[in-house]
């Protein structure tokens, strides 16, 4: 592998999260390629919430949840 053009040692980790943030914002989902065993796990749980839309829960109560129990 080649040494970066860009020195990333430079930037402090807050700012090489927020790049990380950025350059993945930047792709497209078509970028993004999934192993077959991912995009089976999708369609799963696509036709489970066919299925019964009302079964799953916003994903912002489940992460409340998580927050507070590990906050």
């Amino acid at each position: 592998m080649t040494a970066p053009k860009f020195d990333f040692s430079r930037l402090s980790p807050p700012e090489r999260l927020q790049l990380v943030e950025e350059l993945w914002d930047s792709l497209a989902p078509d970028h993004i390629p999934l192993t077959l065993e991912q995009a089976d796990e999708l369609d799963r749980r696509e036709a489970l919430h066919d299925a019964d839309p009302k079964r799953g829960r916003p994903w912002r109560e489940v992460l409340d949840e998580i927050e507070r129990r590990h906050g």
